[in-house]
């Protein structure tokens, strides 16, 4: 199968500035609160339905992998980018990464308690983004939970150099009904929408809101859903 180039593009861009990424971002969850909640609430319901692995797909320098991990979660990491992949397993040895891409996860149907998608959909185009959430539900067990975060908005910012370097990437900002109205298509059971206002004063200041959506995959397929009232 030809790859699609957004993959190419993306994977490319992220090598050339994986180690200027690594030394920027490793602590900015620290400087997120809201975000780290999030987390929290996502492991905590991973948790309480049984645990199981979980999947950061989009990992890039592993640096949310590897709070999941201090969460109480069995985390692994997957990124389309060897370079960031390298950063990653050098800043969390202990830890498992793989390359893969999130079109066509290389694991077995109902394998994973959860799945975190934290700002890597940004770079599927609209018309790839179905198929990563069917890959998103098949990969989930039965009553398994998914995380995305994204910035939203209907807008898309174009980059072709980054830290210095040349890059071809595009972030595409969505709005969390839409993204919402995609995961029920693909049989997902949205249970959270939330959007954070731009922070401006801040070490990592922002342009847009950010969007966190949580969701969960039915524990019965067809018929009566948990959820269901009479």
């Amino acid at each position: 199968m030809t790859e699609a180039d957004f993959l190419h593009t993306t994977r490319a861009s992220y090598d050339a500035i994986a180690d200027e990424y690594a030394a920027r971002f490793q602590g900015e969850l620290a400087t997120k609160p809201v975000e780290r909640a999030v987390l929290a609430s996502f492991a905590e319901c991973v948790r309480a339905d049984g645990g199981g692995p979980v999947a950061d797909v989009g990992c890039g320098t592993g640096r949310v992998t590897g709070h999941l991990r201090d969460l109480g979660l069995d985390a692994f990491g997957i990124d389309l980018s060897p370079r960031m992949l390298a950063e990653a397993r050098r800043h969390h040895p202990e830890l498992r990464f793989e390359e893969g891409s999130m079109l066509a996860l290389d694991l077995p149907d109902g394998e994973l308690g959860g799945l975190l998608a934290w700002y890597s959909t940004i770079h599927v185009p609209d018309e790839h983004l179905p198929l990563a959430f069917a890959e998103f539900f098949r990969v989930l067990a039965p009553g398994g939970h998914l995380l995305l975060g994204f910035q939203a908005g209907d807008s898309v910012l174009h980059l072709d150099e980054a830290f210095g370097r040349d890059v071809v990437l595009d972030f595409r900002r969505r709005q969390p009904e839409r993204v919402a109205e995609l995961l029920t298509a693909a049989g997902l059971s949205v249970r959270v929408r939330t959007v954070r206002e731009i922070e401006t004063e801040s070490a990592f200041p922002e342009t847009a809101p950010q969007a966190f959506v949580m969701a969960r995959k039915p524990t019965v397929s067809g018929g009566r859903q948990d959820g269901d009232t009479d």
